[in-house]
């Protein structure tokens, strides 16, 4: 993932090089005797070209950087995006021209002068014209970037669910001090301490609560605690129960020890907050990936999804189910590794909630069973991933609604969209583990994430035979 500010502080000093280091080492006694000349140029003619077409070279290749590895997020990135190609266009041309004007002219003969310097005026009105639009067009990227996201993380019945309504979780950014730099913080302040871990900063906010960027003072690591608040539960043998819970499923969820599932090295209690300290990751969540133009391709969401279904299947062999399988909790590092976040966290959280008129976590990633409050097994987080490896292969979820009780319904009565009729490039293979994976009936679906992802492994086969 590509750091913007180191970024722009590259290609700031690339844009200084090519405007300014030309000319004054051109000035230099030295530049005179330069032994190349090009074009019937003089040495100090040639040396100047020389430099600034090393300068523009530079410039286009943090160009092509920026549009490889900026991720295109809506917000911040999205703008340096859209906005790098235009006003490196515009450092182009002024370049160009100076080196021409002082260094070439005898190479514009040909054209004309005047002719040229219509050329110039034209170049220049026209990249003008191309920043202003780009930069209104995206403006609202922007605005968003400097926006100060509302705090609470609950949604109304009557809301419907936003496609990007996912918790804030600190792993989502490229680092943990991007993260902080990009979220603000509360006006809460923050405990110093939980347990033996020091709490540096806020990162967010999630299911649970407030997420802190931590640090293990014994072994210098760093974690992420997710915390929830224990106190504001009024009823004491509700509490007792919570916190029952609470732990046990701390300590089912930290007895995993997968290479795909993030690691929980902690749990406990401090002034009425229950926290988590869990591995911190460095990548970028399936969220970037589910919307258009920013799809994967097939073999690359086949195969992540396949991993992540052989991760399902060791968790649930030990016990545990996810129960809020979706974008924002899997996770694809920096070093490429897909990472299942928050087993058994939803079940956490929505345990000390009230569910009147209350929908906790995303709604649309769940389960027929899930949203009928049946018991859950491992078949509904296999539904679960299904409604993912929909949304990566077509840029929207199976099911859509109006509002959230009509998205529901939706989920547990009607029949999903075929993803051949929005995609029909996809093998039929493909629809036929989709449509056994949405079953309504858990019965008709696979019985097992391994059955799920051996499916997923043989496709992905076939694409490459």
């Amino acid at each position: 993932m590509i750091n913007a500010s180191s970024w722009a502080v590259q290609y700031v000093l690339v844009a200084l090089v090519a405007l300014f280091a030309g000319p004054l080492l051109s000035k230099l006694p030295a530049a005179q005797s330069f032994p190349l000349m090009l074009f019937g140029l003089t040495g100090f003619q040639s040396l100047r070209l020389i430099v600034e077409g090393v300068g523009l070279v530079a410039l286009c290749m943090l160009l092509l950087r920026a549009f490889r590895q900026m991720p295109d997020n809506g917000r911040g990135f999205s703008f340096l995006r859209q906005l790098i190609l235009p006003v490196t266009a515009l450092f182009m041309v002024i370049v160009m021209d100076k080196g021409l004007r002082v260094a070439g002219l005898l190479l514009l003969d040909p054209v004309g002068l005047t002719q040229y310097f219509k050329v110039y005026a034209a170049s220049l009105t026209l990249i003008g014209i191309w920043i202003t639009a780009t930069w209104l067009l995206h403006l609202d990227a922007l605005q968003r970037f400097f926006a100060r996201p509302a705090p609470s993380t609950r949604r109304q019945e009557s809301a419907a669910p936003a496609e990007g309504a996912d918790e804030i979780d600190p792993t989502q950014e490229s680092s943990a001090s991007e993260t902080a730099a990009q979220l603000p913080t509360t006006e809460n302040s923050s405990p110093g301490t939980l347990g033996r871990y020091k709490v540096l900063k806020e990162l967010g906010r999630g299911s649970m609560g407030v997420v802190y960027l931590g640090k293990d003072p014994t072994i210098q690591r760093f974690v992420a605690i997710k915390t929830m608040r224990l106190d504001e539960i009024d009823d004491r043998d509700k509490l007792q129960e919570v916190k029952a819970r609470f732990f046990r499923e701390a300590e089912s969820t930290g007895r995993l020890s997968h290479a795909n599932i993030v690691t929980i090295f902690d749990a406990g209690e401090e002034n009425g907050l229950g926290y988590i300290a869990m591995e911190l990751l460095q990548g970028t969540t399936l969220t970037q990936w589910s919307r258009k133009p920013n799809l994967l391709t097939l073999e690359q969401v086949i195969s992540i999804l396949a991993t992540v279904a052989e991760a399902m299947d060791y968790a649930h062999q030990q016990g545990v189910v996810h129960r809020d399988i979706k974008p924002a909790n899997i996770m694809l590092t920096t070093e490429r590794v897909v990472k299942i976040m928050d087993f058994g966290i939803a079940k956490m959280a929505t345990s000390s909630k009230t569910q009147t008129n209350i929908v906790m976590g995303t709604p649309m990633y769940m389960s027929p069973e899930q949203i009928a409050g049946k018991k859950v097994d491992g078949r509904s987080d296999i539904f679960s991933l299904a409604v993912v490896m929909f949304e990566l292969l077509t840029g929207r979820p199976p099911f859509i609604a109006d509002n959230v009780s009509a998205l529901l319904f939706a989920i547990a009565h009607t029949p999903h969209l075929s993803v051949r009729a929005i995609r029909p490039d996809l093998p039929p293979a493909i629809k036929e583990v989709l449509d056994r994976a949405l079953h309504k009936d858990p019965v008709h679906r696979y019985r097992r994430a391994g059955e799920f992802a051996m499916e997923l492994r043989s496709c992905l086969e076939g694409l490459a035979a």
